[in-house]
């Protein structure tokens, strides 16, 4: 069994087509299927049902997939490890990162390239859920998120910093001059909120049905920085993390009288996994560039 055995198999499933795989690994269709059927020959069962010029897999196939897949991001995590350890600081750095972690980031995205111009960084965007799905299907090297707390089986997490949830409004807002505010002022008040389904978002209704308040949200947003930017012109009011608002000179966070109301940011990463040396660096880099990093 050879690694570009495991290789062609694992394209030809994910395209369920020989040609089309043979065309993406630039080999012929023949010298595909023929690398194929010496692996089904070696196994001793058929990975795939041939229909016409379309293939499924079988459920030997659909098994051994998982395993090819496995082998291969194996061998590719010890390549990386072996030029870890020659210094050669070269490659690719995948990063998911949710809407709200933005004004963190910006920092060290600045002054890691420089740094390191060596490495390319691949910044994805998108709610908890969806990176965490990802970094374990290992499409992602690391996640940066919120959440209220991060324990799970299958995941590593280190948690980077604590943020007080605030009403952010702007200073020409008639609230600008409070120092505190009581929860239930915000029943009826104009908001804009982030979608549903974001962490921060659950969090935050969680909070409020809690205790039983009914804000107007009238606009809801994916996007924290467009948030802010709405926030900026004067009429809407906001609930985020108090550390969103760095930069924002024009906005003003008053604290939730009588409530510690925290969000958790979390380096999250696959468990027992090697970690690229890359991810160090920048994990380094971004606590540097983080205000006040500790807790």
């Amino acid at each position: 069994m050879e690694l570009r055995q495991l290789m062609y198999f694992v394209k030809a499933a994910e395209m369920a087509h020989f040609t089309e795989a043979a065309a993406t690994l630039y080999i012929t269709q023949s010298t595909l299927s023929q690398q194929i059927k010496q692996l089904e020959n070696e196994l001793g069962m058929l990975l795939f049902d041939r229909i016409g010029k379309h293939v499924h897999l079988t459920e030997a196939g659909g098994v051994f997939l998982l395993h090819a897949r496995q082998i291969l991001l194996d061998v590719e995590k010890g390549k990386q490890a072996i030029q870890d350890l020659q210094n050669m600081l070269s490659g690719e750095l995948r990063i998911g990162v949710t809407y709200a972690f933005t004004s963190f980031l910006l920092p060290a995205l600045a002054t890691f390239p420089v740094k390191y111009p060596g490495i390319k960084i691949y910044v994805e965007y998108g709610t908890t859920e969806q990176l965490e799905n990802k970094l374990r299907a290992s499409e992602l090297d690391l996640v940066l998120a919120f959440h209220q707390e991060a324990f799970y089986k299958d995941l590593e997490t280190r948690e980077l910093f604590r943020s007080r949830i605030v009403v952010a409004v702007s200073k020409k807002n008639k609230l600008a001059g409070l120092k505190k505010i009581n929860l239930q002022s915000l029943n009826g008040m104009d908001l804009i909120f982030a979608s549903r389904g974001f962490s921060a978002r659950d969090s935050l209704d969680e909070i409020l049905q809690k205790n039983k308040i009914q804000p107007a949200v009238k606009i809801e947003m994916n996007d924290v920085h467009s948030i802010l930017s709405l926030v900026e012109k004067g009429h809407w009011a906001t609930l985020l993390n108090e550390r969103a608002l760095l930069g924002w000179k024009n906005l003003v966070a008053i604290p939730i009288e009588g409530k510690e109301l925290q969000r958790r940011a979390y380096i999250i990463w696959q468990k027992e996994t090697y970690h690229k040396k890359a991810a160090d660096l920048f994990i380094k880099e971004l606590l540097k560039e983080l205000p006040s990093a500790g807790k």
